[in-house]
């Protein structure tokens, strides 16, 4: 007879049970999400359309047959540090014999991140390929030299924070009037020809941008760096870099991260769910 009326307890409360998982399921909606929303621009260079991980969607190249050069040279290889559903980005490029760029409209003003993505899948050595991009004319990442800076077939993204406010850009400690669109440019150097992967424009800050997977070579690299910049033990570091452009905060890791935001209305969801199932069950 117990069983019995634990089923019936169970088949009256089944009304409650469907509310109490949509519930859960817009919970984990609204923590995984909204970076997609936030995106106002995005492209992904030398490729077709593409939808990522993160629901981001980089639309065709726009300046496929007009201007540079596709290649998708990048296809035969994995890309490290990139999802495997996304590596298509960091796969295909747009390159170009002189300096070419892109025009993004802006209705409105606020904080925003310009997202750059590379990586070097033709040359295994440094100096073979190097630029700086420019944006609204304010050089924003100076001598790029992906191969130096990752390696070979390795993801690697530029993160560049601005701010458009009361008709003026701000970014990287430099201001200049802004009259409706961004032009991201990519600068013929010395060596080789600019290009680009894919990039996005988010209005947020660089806290929302989706973090590349770590790098154990990469980290190493950068532990030796960090070493050469004391000269013989001083806690000085040497200012041979003071004049580079910083091209946004080297890459963390995901894992070291604190998750607590996006585990809370999980948790809060299960605290519901759980006690009411028990009590019907007890009925």
């Amino acid at each position: 007879r117990r069983e019995r009326d634990m089923v019936g307890a169970v088949a009256r409360g089944a009304p409650l049970l469907p509310p109490l998982l949509l519930l859960l399921l817009l919970l984990l909606r609204s923590a995984a999400g909204g970076i997609a929303d936030s995106v106002v621009w995005a492209v992904n260079a030398g490729g077709d359309a593409h939808v990522d991980v993160n629901g981001i969607h980089f639309r065709k190249d726009p300046l496929e047959g007009r201007v540079g050069r596709a290649s998708d040279y990048g296809m035969k290889l994995p890309i490290l540090r990139s999802n495997a559903e996304d590596q298509i980005l960091y796969q295909t490029e747009r390159y170009n014999e002189e300096t070419f760029g892109y025009e993004v409209p802006i209705k409105e003003e606020g904080d925003y991140v310009l997202v750059l993505k590379f990586a070097e899948v033709y040359f295994a050595q440094s100096q073979q390929k190097v630029f700086d991009v420019r944006l609204n004319g304010h050089v924003v990442v100076k001598d790029l030299d992906i191969f130096d800076r990752v390696g070979h077939s390795t993801a690697h993204d530029e993160i560049i924070p601005m701010s458009i406010k009361k008709g003026k850009l701000s970014v990287q400690g430099e201001v200049s009037t802004f009259t409706g669109k961004l032009h991201i440019e990519f600068v013929k150097g010395y060596y080789d020809n600019p290009k680009i992967c894919a990039l996005y424009i988010l209005q947020g800050t660089v806290e929302d941008v989706p973090k590349l997977q770590p790098h154990p070579g990469l980290e190493k690299k950068e532990e030796d760096d960090d070493e050469d910049e004391y000269d013989d033990g001083s806690s000085v570091k040497k200012q041979a870099n003071k004049n580079r452009v910083q091209s946004g905060p080297r890459t963390p890791n995901p894992y070291a991260s604190d998750n607590s935001s996006l585990m809370f209305p999980i948790l809060v969801a299960f605290g519901v769910f759980i006690p009411t199932l028990f009590c019907l069950c007890r009925l």
